[in-house]
């Protein structure tokens, strides 16, 4: 069990490879997404502020497990490493530390719900939306340590290069997602009509699905006989030592990240509900672009982590340059879509009866989707560079540079909204133009090679 398992070098890194290794990571982050898709879409029909309060509700409640997850989240990197030097039994117990990080995260998690209503208080949110945003926020987050250990294991079989198991775990959590938050949302089949209540009980629903079948199939014999995950479940100092110091910096990543997005999230929905209701319609159909690419992400770390590991850097190139242009490929629908279609895009989230949130915020969301076309196709970009370089371990400069922008980008916000006065349109306008920094930096850091400097 010490050979490394590669495919031929002429093989290497090449669109096919990379293909079938990010396709289904693309099909299963699409599935996520339409899950969070699903929960807004139904919860638009009881009223626009049902909407809004899912969406912040949602996201501060991801936002807490960032950090976690980003770090479990270099268990990919780890195991694709170990994959590709040959060292198979270093797999499994990669995968068991990941596994009590996540079970120590959850009462982490609990105790830092008061900071949450904090911050929901401080962001001067209309009560209609605040007291359901609340509940949907407790719900979840109380149901958390479900979508920490999916992705544990989830990232077991993304750094081995089996994403198909991940998206068909997907697959089945959407059809139960879009199933239960049906009959538990709106009352169907002697069900309940818990409202938002029940899109948080149907997502965690799906959720815990989705777990069991991804355990199901790390201890199935092909996995227990290849890797031995049945005995690898004990305390490896050295490997969770490494998983710690390397997923840090993917994990304050992640949670500086996203709390610098929830923070523009409460920055739009302090504007008033038409604003909310248009910011909301707007991310929502920007993570329908965004979350599908983060399979390219974990693909190229996937893919760079291994030849890495086997030290072949003119395949990681290549697999970095194949995840870019099949990234060019999908934004460049998206773009088309925000551009000519916005409209109907938009109209999807028409509440029935119609209320006055969404037709005063109706013009600005068509506005906002469409101008968001400017930066869909450098996303690619900026998250396959991403994913390679925290593939070769260059995660504390990955760390350091995102952060800074993604709050430049926070602090431009701030200025165009409540000094400036701008209004949203025009402050929108100067974030989209801001994100076109990303990329550029990112692709001038992999170009340079200095995180060969990094490796582990």
């Amino acid at each position: 069990m010490t050979e490394a398992i590669l495919p031929p070098p002429k093989n290497r890194g090449g669109l096919r490879e990379t293909l079938q290794i990010a396709l289904p990571m693309v099909v299963s982050m699409s599935f996520d997404t339409l899950m969070t898709f699903v929960d807004r879409l139904y919860l638009s029909r009881l009223g626009s502020e049902q909407m809004n309060a899912a969406m912040a509700g949602g996201l501060a409640q991801f936002m807490l497990q960032t950090f976690f997850i980003g770090l479990i989240g270099y268990s990919t990197a780890l195991v694709a490493q170990n994959l590709g030097a040959g060292k198979l039994w270093r797999c499994a117990p990669t995968l068991a530390q990941a596994v009590g990080i996540a079970l120590l995260a959850y009462p982490v998690l609990l105790l830092l719900r008061p900071l949450v209503y904090l911050m929901f208080n401080k962001a001067g949110i209309d009560p209609v939306q605040l007291v359901p945003q609340r509940i949907y926020f407790d719900i979840l987050i109380y149901g958390s340590v479900i979508g920490l250990l999916r992705h544990t294991f989830g990232c077991f079989f993304s750094g081995l290069g089996e994403t198909r198991i991940v998206m068909q775990a997907s697959f089945v959590g959407l059809v139960v997602n879009c199933i239960m938050n049906y009959l538990l949302i709106f009352g169907k089949f002697g069900f309940p009509a818990l409202g938002i209540r029940g899109a948080a009980l149907g997502t965690l629903c799906a959720g815990a699905v989705m777990l069991a079948i991804l355990v199901s199939r790390v201890f199935s014999r092909t996995y227990r006989e290849r890797f031995g995950t049945m005995h690898c479940w004990k305390l490896h100092r050295g490997l969770f030592s490494l998983l710690v110091r390397k997923g840090t910096p993917s994990g304050l990543e992640m949670l500086l990240n996203m709390l610098a997005f929830q923070c523009i999230i409460l920055l739009f929905h302090g504007q008033g509900l038409a604003v909310a209701t248009a910011a909301t319609i707007m991310f929502t159909w920007d993570s329908m672009s965004f979350m599908p690419l983060l399979g390219l992400e974990i693909a190229a770390m996937s893919l760079v982590g291994r030849y890495v590991g086997a030290n072949d850097f003119v395949s990681a190139h290549r697999a970095t340059g194949s995840g870019i242009k099949l990234g060019w490929i999908f934004s460049g629908i998206v773009f088309l879509a925000f551009v000519f279609f916005p409209h109907y895009l938009v109209d999807m989230f028409r509440p029935d009866p119609v209320d006055a949130y969404f037709l005063g915020g109706r013009d600005l969301a068509i506005f906002m989707v469409r101008f968001a076309a400017i930066y869909v196709t450098t996303e690619a970009i900026m998250l396959v560079y991403a994913g390679a370089l925290r593939g070769t371990g260059d995660t504390f400069w990955v760390l350091r540079t995102m952060v800074a922008l993604q709050w430049f980008t926070v602090f431009l916000l701030w200025l165009s909204l409540n000094v400036f006065h701008l209004g949203p349109a025009k402050a929108w306008a100067v974030m989209v133009v801001s994100f076109m920094l990303f990329p550029l930096i990112l692709r001038l850091r992999w170009k340079s090679d200095k995180w060969k400097g990094r490796l582990t």
